[in-house]
């Protein structure tokens, strides 16, 4: 146990502190239904532990508050010790229904997607959004943006785990990622040139975020020049002769990139303390990122973890049914329990997954 104050005076070898704050929250708790023994405050040894009938025994004393001594009967003791059970009564809160829709309602988000001459510019007409809170702060995130220069639309969840910071970061950083991915060399290259004068940068992305949303503006500068290092590379690998992009290529790209730069930023570090401790939880957190690229007829989903992307499809007779358009990637899922068996040496076979956990 933890030891607590007491009286200068010894205690008998079969005394036994016990912490007070530590006690009772035990009983109020209910985890502890029978409590034999007595518990005494005093200052005077013999008050304490002279009689082995106390219970019997007619004693005052007035303990200082600092002082607390708790005593293992001694033998005899049980025939003259009454139990006392002690129970809590749960207490019930009852919400009135304009308070439960507030609370389901606090981080709800919905969309339309304006029209131009009568006439919508993406396939898109709108979305709805939603994020409950199971935990303070929540771990969860979404985001959703179009491309403006490509008028595609991109929407995502991201689970976090281990707490919100990697959720966080990848709901930031993964469009970019794919937005960048999916330019044309002449793009990246008048992206790169305005860069290089100062000059203005041409807009990749325009957010759709509820108020409750946020970017960390500590880690934007950190994250801009990962994300430069990225299209530097494309430029370099491409030369412009292709126009063609395979959007599927580019997704993975995007994943992919976005872990590396994940887990070397934590390798550097940072000069800055807090940008430094952000970088390290970061890459010591993890999450799901489940995201879907709309443009025109075309639908791309891309998904790491197990969260599960679901097609609503109305019949010609109004009926509505669910596709799954992703896979899971968790321990019931046989083939992704394979893959991760063929990476790992044979040794691991056995361990790296427990519990039906990675």
């Amino acid at each position: 146990g933890i030891p607590v104050r007491s009286s200068s005076l010894p205690l008998f070898s079969d005394a036994m502190p016990a912490p007070t704050q530590l006690f009772f929250p035990l009983i109020r708790n209910c985890e502890l239904s029978r409590i034999y023994g007595t518990a005494c405050y005093c200052h005077h040894r013999h008050l304490c532990c002279s009689s082995p009938y106390l219970a019997q025994s007619r004693l005052r004393c007035t303990p200082p508050p600092a002082y607390a001594t708790f005593c293992r009967p001694k033998e005899g003791w049980w025939q003259h010790t009454q139990g006392r059970r002690y129970a809590s009564t749960p207490q019930k809160f009852y919400l009135t229904p304009p308070q439960v829709n507030s609370i389901l309602k606090a981080n709800e988000y919905s969309f339309k997607v304006p029209e131009f001459d009568g006439k919508n510019v993406s396939s898109v007409l709108g979305f709805d959004s939603n994020q409950l809170p199971a935990n303070a702060p929540i771990e969860d995130r979404r985001s959703a943006a179009t491309c403006l220069q490509t008028r595609g639309m991109l929407l995502g969840v991201f689970d976090g785990h281990a707490g919100c910071a990697c959720s966080q970061a990848v709901s930031e950083r993964l469009f970019y990622y794919i937005a960048v991915s999916l330019l044309p060399h002449e793009t990246l290259l008048e992206i790169e040139n305005a860069v290089e004068s100062g000059r203005a940068l041409l807009p990749i992305l325009q957010w759709h975020k509820h108020p409750n949303d946020y970017f960390s503006k500590e880690a934007s500068k950190l994250y801009f020049n990962s994300l430069r290092t990225y299209w530097q590379e494309l430029i370099d690998l491409n030369t412009g002769e292709s126009t063609d992009i395979d959007v599927k290529e580019a997704l993975i790209n995007a994943f992919k990139r976005l872990d590396n730069d994940i887990s070397l930023e934590a390798q550097v570090g940072d000069p800055n303390s807090f940008l430094n401790y952000l970088v390290l939880r970061v890459a010591f957190s993890g999450a799901t990122a489940c995201v879907a690229h709309v443009d025109g007829v075309d639908l791309h989903v891309a998904n790491t973890g197990d969260s599960r992307a679901m097609l609503g499809v109305q019949e010609e007779d109004g009926s509505w049914s669910a596709v799954t358009l992703s896979n899971d990637h968790n321990a019931q899922n046989e083939r992704e329990l394979e893959r991760l068996k063929l990476e790992h040496p044979k040794n691991e076979a056995k361990s790296v997954v427990k519990q039906d956990r990675l």
